[in-house]
C-alpha cells in the first residue's frame, strides 16, 4: 500500500510583533513540503508586514495560494473551522508571537480567531510552536512563556545558531523556520547544513 499522506493543515497565526519574514519563511517551508496551511493574521501584523516586507500581505496570499493547499481566514471570523476542536489540524505555529498574544493565549483569552485557534490547539493536545519576538524579556513575559511551555507549547526564540557560522539574515530565518517545522513534527530532522557536526565544523584550515 502507498504511504498515507497527512492531509491535516498546520495553522499559522501571525501577530503584530516585528519579524514578518519569519512568518513568510514558515508558511513557504510548510507549503514546499506539501503541508496544507491555514493562516490568520492580526490587524497589527498587517501593519507590521507593510513596514517590513517588499510585498503586501494580499500579494503574499495570492502567491501562497499558487504554491499549494493554502487557506486564509480573517482574524474576526469566529465561524472559521479552526475555531473548533472538531476540525482536525496537525498543530499550530504562532510566528512571530507578540507578548500581548502570548499573554492572551497563556490566560485563555480567546477573543479573536488566532487566539481561539491557539486555545483549541492546546486543549486538543496538538503540537504548538511559539516564536516570541521581544527583547529584553520582562519577568511577566517569561512567566507567560513558561505557562505556554507548561501547557505543551514549544518556545522557539528566533536566535542564530552561532556554531553554524550563519552570516546572513536569510540563513537565520531559514533555520528558525526549520526548527518550527521540526517542533510541529512536519519534518523528522533538520537538514544536514543546520546540524552541529563537532568543534571543527566551519573552521578555516590553518595555513603554514
Amino acid at each position: 500500500m502507498p504511504p498515507q499522506i497527512d492531509s491535516r493543515p498546520v495553522v499559522v497565526g501571525i501577530t503584530g510583533a516585528s519579524g514578518s519574514v519569519l512568518a513568510r519563511a514558515t508558511v513557504e517551508l510548510l507549503l514546499s513540503r506539501g503541508v496544507p496551511v491555514v493562516s490568520t493574521i492580526s490587524s497589527a501584523a498587517r501593519m507590521v508586514w507593510t513596514e517590513e516586507m517588499d510585498e503586501s500581505f494580499g500579494e503574499a496570499i495570492e502567491r501562497w495560494a499558487g504554491m499549494g493547499d493554502f487557506t486564509h481566514c480573517a482574524i474576526g471570523d469566529m465561524r472559521a473551522p479552526i475555531a473548533s476542536g472538531t476540525f482536525p489540524t496537525a498543530g499550530m505555529a504562532v510566528v512571530p508571537c507578540s507578548m500581548a498574544t502570548a499573554a492572551a493565549i497563556a490566560h485563555g483569552h480567546a477573543d479573536n480567531l488566532l487566539r481561539r485557534a491557539a486555545d483549541v490547539t492546546i486543549k486538543e493536545g496538538r503540537p504548538m510552536a511559539v516564536v516570541p519576538r521581544e527583547t529584553p524579556l520582562s519577568v511577566i513575559h517569561l512567566r507567560n512563556l513558561a505557562d505556554l511551555a507548561a501547557a505543551g507549547a514549544t518556545i522557539i526564540p528566533p536566535e542564530p545558531a552561532f556554531y553554524l557560522r550563519q552570516e546572513t539574515t536569510t540563513e537565520i530565518v531559514d533555520y528558525v523556520a526549520h526548527r518550527t517545522a521540526l517542533a510541529l513534527g512536519v519534518i523528522e530532522d533538520l537538514p544536514e547544513r543546520m546540524r552541529y557536526q563537532g568543534p571543527t565544523f566551519g573552521r578555516k584550515k590553518e595555513i603554514g
